[in-house]
């Protein structure tokens, strides 16, 4: 009685007397894998395997149920999207397959349902990236437009932001003299906007941009780091000619800043009083001067501050005095200016006085703060 009964046994035990132990066929029915392998048990093994079967069956009409759904919402997003009609075909093939051809054979639905849903998911980043591009081909045109426009607007009003070179500036800036030597009316009517075609809008943007790029940041930085007066400032932007002559020394206060120093320059202010951007000139008091008694620092602040100050001025005399060399009259303008720009740009002037600014701005770059 104490004997261990083998598998077979007890389950024929089990199977064919009454009077079996209950724990131990409570024991190996739990243990009902192994009586799947046995082919013994011919009887049982069909109402072992029909449990298993249909779990398997469930879940593949599960995991079919949830790929139909996936089909179903990628044909939604489909019609949303205008796939051609043979893809919504398809689609509509799987929908109405049956079920019950995919639990015989599992190998060929699972390839045609997965091949479907390959060729769906290709077919629907090939139509988003044609979108994109179609999307992309048509705002290029008013993108690039809007880059245009934006960069005209900043060009024109913040002149600091041109990529043109500086010396392009510097020949429109020279050319716009050579017009205006010829046609005084030329630099106002670029200010008041009167001439509005390509090259007079260039000129003016060079214009600005030597004032606001060049010459005035310069200027306030000069003067910012001086003690000047106002009063000695405004009468060095008044006066186009200035002279700095050295005097004997003497211990006084300084006409710029107004403190003690040993005073030994006089700077002598001359020249007529013009407008900064047109560059008309003012006939009020013609001949009008002023000698002003400054220290060594002060002196060579001026010397500096007036020299960049002047110096637009001072080129538009030269261009006026290249003018009025030429001595041609009946010449239409445009033909004379083509001609003086020529000529002025192989002689080399325009380099030169190009060089001359770099200095003026490297003069004032450079100068030390007062100590």
């Amino acid at each position: 009685g104490k004997r261990k009964r083998s598998t077979s046994s007890v389950l024929y035990d089990s199977d064919d007397s009454e009077d079996s132990d209950i724990l131990v066929r409570k024991v190996f029915a739990k243990r009902h894998c192994i009586m799947d392998e046995d082919d013994s048990s011919e009887e049982q093994q069909p109402d072992k395997t029909r449990p298993t079967e249909d779990v398997s069956t469930s879940r593949k009409q599960k995991v079919l149920a949830k790929l139909k759904e996936l089909v179903r919402q990628r044909a939604a997003r489909r019609s949303c999207s205008s796939i051609n009609f043979e893809d919504s075909n398809s689609e509509a093939e799987i929908e109405d397959e049956p079920f019950c051809h995919s639990p015989l054979t599992p190998a060929e639905g699972s390839e045609t349902e997965s091949g479907s849903i390959k060729d769906f998911i290709v077919e629907e980043d090939d139509d988003e990236d044609n979108s994109r591009e179609h999307v992309k081909s048509e705002n290029q045109p008013q993108q690039k437009q809007l880059n245009t426009s934006n960069s005209e607007f900043l060009a024109y009003y913040i002149p600091q932001l041109s990529r043109c070179d500086h010396y392009v500036h510097f020949k429109r800036i020279v050319k716009a003299f050579l017009i205006n030597a010829i046609d005084d009316t030329f630099l106002s009517s670029l200010y008041d906007g009167t001439r509005q075609k390509k090259y007079a809008q260039d000129m003016l943007l060079s214009l600005h941009y030597l004032d606001d790029r060049f010459i005035q940041p310069r200027l306030e930085n000069l003067i910012a780091r001086s003690r000047w007066k106002d009063r000695y400032k405004e009468r060095v932007d008044c006066y186009p000619d200035v002279r700095i002559v050295l005097k004997n020394a003497k211990n006084m206060s300084c006409q710029a800043c107004e403190l003690k120093r040993y005073c030994k320059f006089n700077v002598l202010l001359s020249g007529k009083l013009y407008n900064s951007k047109t560059l008309e000139v003012d006939d009020f008091m013609p001949d009008d001067k002023q000698v002003l008694k400054v220290g060594v620092v002060c002196a060579n602040r001026t010397r500096v501050y007036h020299s960049l100050k002047h110096f637009k001025y001072k080129l538009y005399v030269d261009c006026s005095s290249v003018a009025e060399l030429d001595g041609v009259e009946d010449e239409p303008v445009k033909d004379t200016v083509e001609r003086l720009f020529s000529h002025l740009e192989e002689s080399g002037w325009i380099q030169k006085r190009y060089n001359d600014l770099e200095d003026c701005m490297d003069d004032a770059d450079n100068f030390q703060e007062e100590k």
